[in-house]
């Protein structure tokens, strides 16, 4: 599934062109993505100005003139193809490729901006749903999720309260969303590898007495706002197939310390170890086992 970096790459390459846009038409060719359509969802949407397109963690978030929130979410294959004079293109960098069938073109917004974004998706595992502005924060999907990674409020302090009296691993604990919003598998990876902290290791070791961050938490946040930084910046984790917005190809898959490098060498300088692959919670752990403690 797209992490943030994917999903914010996304959002950067859908805004020239719905930014400020108003949705002149929409054709719904069915009627159901992960869950089905909002009721007149085709109708709903026909007129009404695009105010805002921002993020929060993996879902996108198109602010309309009405009041209501025209809430995405790719899913494990859904991707948006932006159609105009001058051709067409798929915003994002993705670790797995992408659709080009149109069979699979599920949603299509035409825009005043003379462009037409097509949502498409193979697995129907992404979503389109709106929420009144007034009740996104207490949606089911939205009241219990913790802060963005890049934010400002998000530092030591608060994710060794988040962590200081959990059981679980560093890995699993990164990894709920509850805890902080839109990390995943490849990024918590790279973060720990960064900071020098096994994915093994209990979740408490980021607090000290009643939540108080140790010098793991501080050098944690400091990597994960790091590479996501960088992520974003080189415009997500693949090369395979996609250009970014500007017609760039993103480069991050060949910056991965650790993630999906079972068996090179740790990339970290004199150390001799070797990168391992384990698997927790069900999904795939890579880590350094000397210079990771």
């Amino acid at each position: 599934m797209p992490e943030l970096p994917e999903v914010e790459t996304v959002r950067r390459g859908l805004a020239p062109v719905m930014l400020g846009a108003t949705i002149e038409r929409v054709e719904a060719r069915r009627a159901d993505l992960r869950w089905p359509l909002p009721a007149n969802f085709a109708e709903r949407l026909a007129g009404r100005r695009i105010e805002r397109l921002g993020r929060r963690a993996k879902y996108l978030l198109a602010e309309l003139d009405d009041g209501e929130v025209l809430v995405m979410h790719l899913g494990m294959s859904g991707s948006f193809r932006i159609s105009h004079a001058g051709g067409a293109r798929t915003p994002g960098e993705f670790l797995m490729p992408r659709s080009k069938h149109d069979a699979h073109d599920h949603i299509v917004f035409e825009l005043s901006s003379g462009a037409t974004v097509i949502f498409n998706d193979p697995r129907r595992f992404g979503a389109m749903l709106l929420v009144r502005a007034s009740e996104l924060e207490r949606h089911k999907l939205f009241q219990a999720l913790g802060p963005e990674p890049l934010d400002a409020a998000f530092d030591a302090r608060t994710l060794a309260r988040a962590c200081w009296a959990k059981k679980t691993s560093l890995k699993a604990a990164l990894s709920d969303q509850r805890v902080v919003a839109g990390l995943g598998n490849i990024y918590v990876c790279e973060a720990l590898h960064r900071a020098r902290l096994s994915p093994r290791r209990r979740a408490s070791v980021l607090a000290a007495r009643a939540g108080a961050p140790t010098g793991a938490a501080k050098a944690l946040v400091k990597a994960i706002k790091a590479v996501l930084a960088e992520a974003i910046e080189a415009g997500g984790s693949t090369l395979r197939d996609y250009v970014r917005a500007d017609g760039e190809l993103g480069e991050f898959q060949h910056r991965f310390r650790v993630y999906d490098r079972a068996g090179e060498n740790c990339p970290r300088p004199r150390c001799k170890g070797r990168i391992r692959r384990l698997v927790q919670t069900g999904r795939s752990t890579f880590y350094c086992p000397v210079c990771q403690r």
